[in-house]
């Protein structure tokens, strides 16, 4: 792989394993790997795209991987993309934008308001996981699982991946990674909207 990734060297691929889910296949794929992207560059060369996908979710930081998610949901968005759905996203890259509160319980709303059954609601969830606390605001914090954010950020991809085509799920997994790639080595990630 060509670009440093310094984004994902901090992080503890064995910390990481209970929450990916991987099949038997490729968890021997990733087995014996010491850094994430070696398990990476292992899951790819395999054809477990998938499974990087959610590799690259969880090893992310929460910004920089809700950030993806919101570049992979805009990739495969529909032009006939649901008002709410397409505001639950753009909350969610107001979170990354500005980290605080406000647009994080935004994003919240924003996604439940969608119905959650969408990439761009899961983007959003992804942005609410990333805080301090799930409880109603002013009361005691409830926070959240550390891995919930990446779950969320997982289920944005994957069902981007699918959407409205599944014959297209590969190609853009692939694309995804590439983005990932370029996210976890400092770029933006974006990718053009999609082409029919």
């Amino acid at each position: 792989m060509s670009q440093a990734m310094i984004k994902l060297n901090g992080g503890d691929l064995t910390a990481l394993r209970p929450h990916l889910a991987f099949g038997p296949a490729a968890a021997a794929v990733a087995d014996g790997c010491a850094r994430i992207t070696d398990a990476l560059e292992r899951l790819e060369a395999g054809g477990f795209l998938l499974e990087a996908t959610r590799l690259v979710a969880h090893a992310l930081p929460k910004r920089e991987a809700v950030w993806w998610a919101c570049m992979c949901a805009a990739h495969t968005a529909p032009a006939d993309l649901p008002d709410a759905d397409r505001r639950a996203r753009e909350a969610a890259e107001d979170w990354v934008r500005q980290q605080g509160d406000k647009p994080r319980r935004a994003a919240w709303s924003l996604a439940e308001a969608s119905g959650f059954g969408s990439p761009e609601a899961w983007t959003a969830v992804a942005a609410f996981w990333s805080g301090d606390s799930m409880a109603p605001e002013g009361q005691p914090a409830v926070p959240p699982a550390p891995h919930l954010a990446g779950a969320a950020v997982a289920g944005a991809v994957a069902l981007a991946a699918i959407r409205g085509d599944v014959t297209r799920q590969q190609a853009r997994l692939r694309r995804f990674l590439e983005s990932g790639r370029n996210i976890a080595a400092g770029g933006p990630g974006r990718l053009p909207a999609e082409t029919a």
